[in-house]
């Protein structure tokens, strides 16, 4: 079920977000808040980036690209990304 097709609220989106990256990542749901570093914590290389973007749209159903990740740093930046494709 996608964030877009059922009426979630942010902070739902946010906690499903954390649920999926922590389990497919392997690391502590603890460890992805809004001021870390998103390759950092995540342990992303190029290859874990295309990884990501098929979770987010499995996940959530949105759709991004690579260049979407350009100014991505933190998670707080990613999660306003989501928020901006999701339109919430």
């Amino acid at each position: 079920m996608y964030a877009n097709d059922v009426k979630m609220s942010w902070e739902e989106v946010i906690d499903e977000t954390r649920d999926f990256l922590s389990t497919e990542f392997e690391v502590d749901k603890d460890d992805i808040l809004p001021e870390n570093s998103l390759k950092d914590t995540l342990d992303l290389d190029s290859l874990d980036y295309v990884d990501l973007v098929v979770l987010i749209e499995e996940n959530l159903g949105v759709k991004l690209t690579g260049e979407d990740f350009k100014d991505i740093v933190t998670f707080g930046d990613f999660y306003q990304l989501v928020r901006k494709k999701l339109a919430l």
